[in-house]
């Protein structure tokens, strides 16, 4: 059965903050849905912390359709970004960005050292996260003549459908949203209906 539900966060995490001989790690998650939320986000926090040095993050956008980018913004080649994306991964989390923000602290931690700070840092950052699961939904426009009405609201009684638009003139025009896996189910149901239309929107 394929996976019809996914983790993401709905508000930003609390700052967190972990150190390591002398650097210091602030760690934010955000819930993003494009590139642009990314850009504001890392731009707010160059406000926040414009003594800080490195401002290494990585993020995943997407459902089915997956984008993902790890950034070093300075540090040794992958020593940054992908521990943090890897946290993403292992919380199983999408629309989200951490980021961490690193003040130096004096002394060099070495690659090892920076690739087990940026991923506490994340780890951590993750953890003050309010994660939830939210379902994929489809959605499906109904189209039917007032006599239909009642057969129309059975099934969606009976099936738990939420309705998410409805216009009814000449003739009744219902929004619907399925979580996916009931979806096919239900669209061949209204499908096998006499007299009502169905269709998927994008």
């Amino acid at each position: 059965m394929e996976n019809d539900s996914y983790k993401t966060i709905l508000k930003p995490s609390t700052e967190t903050l972990f150190k390591e001989k002398g650097s210091k790690f602030f760690g934010y998650a955000f819930p993003v849905l494009n590139e642009d939320d990314v850009k504001d986000c890392l731009e707010n926090l160059r406000k926040t912390h414009h003594a800080a040095r490195h401002f290494c993050y990585a993020y995943q956008i997407g459902i089915e359709d997956i984008k993902y980018r790890a950034n070093d913004d300075g540090e040794p080649n992958n020593s940054a970004g992908l521990p943090i994306y890897g946290q993403i991964q292992s919380f199983e989390v999408t629309n989200v960005l951490i980021v961490s923000v690193r003040y130096f602290g004096g002394t060099k931690l070495g690659v090892g050292g920076l690739i087990s700070a940026y991923k506490t840092s994340a780890q951590i950052t993750l953890e003050a996260s309010e994660i939830v699961e939210k379902t994929i939904d489809v959605l499906y426009k109904l189209n039917f003549q007032y006599d239909m009405m009642n057969n129309v609201m059975r099934i969606i009684k009976e099936k738990n459908i939420n309705i998410v638009n409805q216009k009814l003139e000449l003739d009744c025009e219902y929004t619907i949203s399925i979580r996916k896996k009931e979806a096919q189910t239900i669209f061949d149901i209204f499908n096998n209906l006499y007299k009502v239309g169905i269709k998927t929107l994008d």
